[in-house]
């Protein structure tokens, strides 16, 4: 498998590499390439703006949550029809699961892809300690190529120049471009981040202004050239997206819209290969759930900032409701979970009423719970069996204020010595702070499949 490919890197977070990323995307693009984006890590909202700048569904490459086989199946799948792949790295190009290595590092991609690295460098405040900087990283893991950097945020052209000559009379390492220092291309943020594409936003714009100024001073051949000159890959031989050829049909209502976007695309396309017909819906506008619905995927995202309404449209929120009495199975992640509660309580500290299958409230909170975590199963339910261990990732700013009326634990979280219960069941419904990544554990895929087929109800049923 011969794809060139090119990993965009930096020393930590906060350096560009969002914007870097989707403007290289973009002007790639605008010259008649074929580019698959891809991002490092756990990450929602950054392969948005990759998805825009590409018209390609941006997937995740992450080596703690996958086996490295399966890493290696999801490249393959996104990126085999591409002219090109551009990989958004996480964090600092070293910064994994611990401090003592870097799995799941961005380093770890790079190997595991054998893709040579771009190093997107903050030189706001630097001449030439910016050599010190490229002669440390290139020098961590000679594993790595480090084929190239990109300065960011320079003073000015010259600025830009004595940093490059630094860079390149010390280390040898060609500095193919940089970007001048502008406000405006600066994305906005909020408590978990930027924010998503799918909201409102004047994304387009933006996009357009990235690709032109990193058309302007960036050397885009340079760049295709650094990504040519990745070896070809061995074939890979773990095909997880490979329909069952007996899988049966189910129709799984899945929620998205701007409140509902915190959503692994390869979850659904393992849906759809276990025989899922996904049907998407939006809990802020629809009034009803898709027709002939079996099952419901609340995936996560910003219910909190959407809270109001979602609290006005009370018609899907006792349509949801109603499918739980009726036994449907409904599967929730994090916002998914909040919406299933009484009430959110958001940051101004107002109160919205939500589904209420879940007893108590969702309040927001100033602390953000994050990172990794290792699941074990607590039970037998229609997704999990008792004593299963799982991987999955936890990212908020709220906390489930929970009664113990008719909840049970679904998870115990293993993290000595914190070790502690997790999400909740109530009759079919499941719900977790925990976000799943299917390809970790494509049975669960099956099982959802399963447990829509040999629901008793269809919502809205059609002759």
């Amino acid at each position: 498998m011969d794809i060139p490919r090119l990993i965009t890197a930096a020393p930590m977070s906060g350096s560009g590499k969002t914007t870097i990323t989707a403007g290289l995307i973009a002007a790639f693009v605008a010259r008649g390439l074929r580019v698959a984006p891809f991002k490092i890590g756990p990450d929602y909202i950054d392969p948005t703006y990759h998805t825009l700048a590409s018209q390609r569904v941006c997937a995740n490459l992450d080596a703690w949550m996958l086996p490295e086989s399966r890493v290696q199946a999801v490249f393959a799948h996104r990126a085999h029809d591409a002219d090109l792949a551009l990989i958004e790295g996480v964090m600092g190009l070293f910064d994994g699961f611990s401090a003592n290595d870097d799995t799941g590092s961005t380093a770890h991609i790079a190997r595991l892809l054998d893709a040579p690295v771009l190093l997107v460098l903050d030189a706001s405040a630097m001449a030439r300690s910016a050599a010190a900087i490229i002669l440390g990283m290139r020098e961590m893991d000679p594993r790595v190529c480090l084929a190239g950097v990109i300065l960011n945020r320079v003073g000015s052209a010259k600025h830009a120049q004595l940093v490059a000559e630094a860079i390149q009379s010390r280390t040898g390492v060609p500095v193919v471009g940089h970007l001048v220092r502008d406000p405006g291309l600066e994305l906005s943020e909020r408590h978990l981040g930027l924010i998503p594409t799918l909201e409102p936003g004047k994304w387009a714009d933006w996009l357009a202004q990235a690709r032109v100024r990193i058309s302007a001073t960036v050397d885009l051949d340079q760049v295709y050239q650094l990504a040519q000159a990745a070896p070809a890959l061995n074939d890979v031989r773990d095909h997880p997206f490979a329909r069952a050829a007996n899988a049966s049909h189910a129709v799984i209502a899945v929620a998205r819209d701007q409140a509902f976007s915190f959503l692994y695309e390869d979850n659904l396309d393992l849906l759809r290969a276990a025989g899922a017909e996904i049907a998407f819906f939006s809990p802020l506008h629809d009034d009803a759930l898709p027709p002939n619905t079996q099952a419901i995927y609340l995936a996560g995202g910003f219910p909190e900032m959407y809270a109001e309404q979602l609290a006005a449209n009370s018609r899907m929120r006792r349509a949801i409701r109603a499918a739980s009495e009726a036994a449907m199975p409904i599967y929730a992640e994090c916002g998914g979970l909040m919406y299933l509660a009484a009430e959110i309580v958001d940051q101004r500290t107002m109160a919205f009423p939500m589904v209420g299958i879940l007893p108590g409230r969702s309040r927001m909170t100033p602390r953000l719970t994050l990172g990794y975590r290792t699941v074990r199963a607590a039970r037998d339910n229609w997704l999990l069996r008792a004593g299963e261990v799982l991987r999955g990732h936890e990212f908020h700013y709220s906390t489930w204020e929970q009664s113990s009326n008719g909840t049970c634990a679904i998870y115990q979280i293993l993290a000595e010595p914190d070790s502690r219960p997790e999400g909740a069941q109530i009759g079919n419904v499941i719900a977790s702070y925990v976000h799943l990544h299917f390809l970790a554990h494509p049975h669960l895929a099956e099982r959802f499949v399963q447990a829509a087929i040999h629901t008793k109800i269809q919502i809205g049923a059609t002759e």
